[in-house]
C-alpha cells in the first residue's frame, strides 16, 4: 500500500557482506509525523549515523516527529561510552521534545534505550516490550 507521505527502505550505504551490520529499515510517514526504525542482529556507531543522515536528507523529515525505535532483533551493540555520548550530542537527529519509543526485550537492549535516554534528557522518552505498545503510546 503506497502512500505519498510514507517512504520506507534500507539506507543506501550500508556494507551486506556476510558478517557486516545489516541496515536497519525504517519508514517515514510525514502524515503521522513519525519514524520507524527496526535494527538487525548487531548495531554500530556507523549504522546509526547513517540512519540520522538519511533522516536529515529526507525533505519529508521534521525533528520533532516521534519515533518508534525497535531493537528486539539486536544481539550485539558495539558501541563504547565516548560512542554512547557523541551519538547522543552530535548525530541523533530529533529534537528533545520529540515523542520517542524504543522496543527492548532484554537487558542489552534495555540498557542501550536507557543510556541515550540519560544521554539526551528527553522527558517524552519511553521502553517497551512490544512494538504495539509503543505504537499505543506514540498515539496518546
Amino acid at each position: 500500500m503506497a502512500h505519498e507521505n510514507v517512504r520506507s527502505g534500507a539506507i543506501p550505504g550500508w556494507r551486506t557482506a556476510f558478517g557486516a551490520s545489516a541496515p536497519p529499515n525504517y519508514v517515514l510517514d510525514a502524515e503521522r509525523r513519525l519514524v520507524s526504525v527496526k535494527f538487525g542482529k548487531k548495531v554500530t556507531a556507523g549504522d546509526i549515523e547513517k540512519y540520522a543522515a538519511s533522516l536529515r536528507a529526507n525533505p519529508g523529515f521534521e525533528p520533532d516527529f516521534s519515533e518508534i525505535v525497535d531493537l528486539s532483533e539486536v544481539e550485539e551493540i558495539d558501541l563504547q561510552a565516548e560512542e554512547f555520548i557523541r551519538l547522543a550530542d552530535e548525530v541523533d537527529p530529533f529534537s528533545v521534545e520529540a515523542k520517542r519509543a524504543f522496543v527492548a526485550r532484554n537487558s542489552v537492549q534495555n540498557h542501550a534505550a536507557r543510556m541515550h535516554k540519560i544521554l539526551r534528557t528527553q522527558r517524552s522518552f519511553s521502553i517497551f516490550r512490544t512494538v504495539r505498545e509503543a505504537e499505543d503510546w506514540i498515539r496518546v
